[in-house]
């Protein structure tokens, strides 16, 4: 059975006592390393966020610098399409004018040369006609 007297006394004061100096030394040091600790992590935690969202802005950031690098190169590749283009278009118009000239000279060679035989052949003709009347004929004309 338990008896109340004084060593009952003694061990309350003995186990207070020990809560005290327990809390002293082994608990109060304890949850000042654990709140030192999470405030550490927060700390850690926020730096983390902190540059996160700098690293979404400057990927935001290079992601806008490409699209205006590709839109002006696109630009800039059309722009020298359309001159080489342009380019092209006039020298093949001024070829097409060295060719329509150069054909323009042959033609009226070809057709100096065509009315010359004309000439040449209309003047053979009659000699031709006749010689060969005559061997048809079997005597001179």
């Amino acid at each position: 059975m338990i008896t109340i007297d004084e060593t009952m006394l003694i061990q309350i004061v003995n186990i207070l006592l020990l809560i005290v100096i327990m809390n002293a030394v082994l608990y109060r040091p304890v949850r000042t390393i654990l709140k030192d600790r999470r405030e550490k992590i927060d700390s850690l935690q926020k730096d983390v966020e902190t540059f996160n969202k700098n690293a979404q802005l400057r990927l935001d950031e290079f992601d806008q610098k490409i699209k205006e690098a590709r839109t002006k190169a696109k630009g800039t590749l059309d722009e020298a399409r359309n001159e080489a283009k342009a380019a092209g278009n006039e020298t093949l118009g001024k070829i097409r004018q060295e060719v329509d000239g150069e054909k323009a000279t042959q033609l009226s060679s070809i057709e100096k040369d065509q009315d010359s035989a004309r000439q040449t052949l209309q003047g053979q003709v009659e000699d031709f006609a006749g010689e060969m009347a005559s061997k048809i004929l079997g005597r001179a004309l």
